[in-house]
């Protein structure tokens, strides 16, 4: 049985310009729409193992890109730290008008870094 790595579908958002637009292509039909190998392979008219050989491929493909480069950790790291800052930033509500004010900027560069991201 050939198994989905769902971590692997996370990694196409961040290294699918990497493959080719054919492994892309079956890439996102099989992690994205959730299509199985035999209607991938009807669809492109190729068999279920050369969709298989495929995804195995670009899964190799994206792993090692998200080794070598690591951007899909960092930007969890990033996201996880603007939550934390977030979570930081309303304590300072518990200070008064002067402490939501600040809590109140605060968010607002969170949400202006969250922005650059998207």
């Amino acid at each position: 049985m050939f198994a989905k790595n769902m971590a692997v579908g996370y990694l196409l958002d961040f290294y699918g310009g990497m493959l080719t637009e054919r492994a892309r292509s079956i890439m996102e039909q099989y992690y994205r729409d959730d299509l199985s190998l035999g209607e991938i392979a009807e669809n492109l008219g190729i068999s279920r193992q050369g969709v298989r050989h495929v995804i195995k491929h670009a899964e190799e493909q994206l792993l090692s890109c998200e080794r070598t480069l690591g951007l899909s950790a960092q930007f969890r790291s990033v996201l996880d730290s603007a939550e934390r800052i977030r979570d930081l930033a309303s304590s300072l509500n518990e200070l008064g008008e002067e402490g939501a004010s600040l809590a109140a900027r605060i968010d607002a560069e969170v949400e202006r870094i969250l922005g650059l991201l998207s």
